[in-house]
């Protein structure tokens, strides 16, 4: 988590074919394998936005090492190693690239995203002001937004590429892929969010929502992607939990903000991020690190 200078592409330093470029990772063949390498890349409504945040990659990837290795006896994941000395001369600069690498198992993706929600809040607070309902789950009458669930539920969205992910019903998604591999992933989602629910709770954290990706190889159900990181989990400080309240998450809050402030329409490229919302940035991700993985 020393990392000083942004990335914001690794092309140039794989020896290997750039199979996808997300908006943060890109995915390298190495065969059997996939090499993921998670960039300083940061975007917001859906635009990639300049300059990069140096570190933020490092800690994406580094809380998803943690993560995957926390929970694989709850739920098996596509990790070999993490290890840049490991891929020899398939990297030019390996100390660009260090911290920033997993090399995992390749995996058929389900294009379900997995959403557990612990609190009503976000996209799920707006379903609930119009319907009542989450995803098609009926919730009791009178809930406040950011009230915690009963229950944390289960509210699935179909993936697209190109665009927003699509929320359904889980009968939708049991539609798409079929009822017994839906209920699997439904369950397995409940497990990991309690996990980290129970896990964050002891360090003044409160996991209000998440998302998981699975993917299938040889027809077993394997964790892929990201786990319990900033960019795909709402973290909330336990002091900072209010009711009826935007509350500042513990992520790239002072980018949005920024932005929220700016006089920038939304639907052109955004304005360069002034140094000081950077490294504010830099510092909440770096924060969220520290406060996950070190030892009670």
């Amino acid at each position: 988590m020393t990392t000083t200078q942004a990335l914001a592409t690794a092309e140039g330093l794989v020896n290997a074919p750039l199979i996808h470029k997300g908006k943060v990772r890109e995915l390298y063949d190495l065969g059997e394998h996939l090499l993921i390498v998670v960039t300083d890349r940061i975007s917001a409504f859906d635009y990639v936005l300049d300059p990069p945040v140096p570190g933020k990659g490092s800690v994406l990837n580094g809380l998803s090492a943690y993560w995957f290795a926390q929970t694989a006896a709850i739920q098996p994941n596509h990790v070999i190693h993490t290890d840049v000395a490991r891929l020899g001369d398939i990297v030019t600069e390996p100390e660009k690239l260090a911290g920033r690498i997993m090399v995992s198992r390749k995996a058929k993706r389900i294009d379900i995203e997995c959403v557990v929600r612990g609190y009503i809040t976000g996209g799920g607070w707006r379903q609930y002001q119009s319907t009542g309902e989450v995803n098609g789950i009926g919730l009791p009458k009178g809930l406040r937004k950011n009230d915690k669930l009963e229950q944390p539920i289960f509210t699935p969205a179909g993936k697209n590429d190109v665009g927003h992910d699509e929320d359904i019903p889980f009968e939708e998604m049991a539609r798409r892929v079929g009822k017994e591999l839906a209920e699997a992933l439904r369950d397995r989602s409940l497990k990991l969010y309690e996990f980290g629910r129970d896990y964050c709770a002891e360090r003044g954290i409160l996991l209000a929502d998440c998302k998981f990706e699975f993917g299938l190889i040889d027809g077993d159900i394997i964790l892929i992607d990201e786990l319990f990181t900033p960019d795909s989990s709402r973290f909330w400080a336990k002091e900072n939990y209010k009711l009826d309240a935007e509350i500042d998450s513990m992520d790239k809050e002072p980018v949005r903000a920024y932005l929220a402030g700016s006089d920038w329409d939304k639907n052109s490229p955004p304005p360069p991020l002034p140094a000081e919302v950077v490294e504010a940035t830099t510092s909440r991700y770096r924060e969220i690190y520290r406060k996950l993985t070190e030892s009670r």
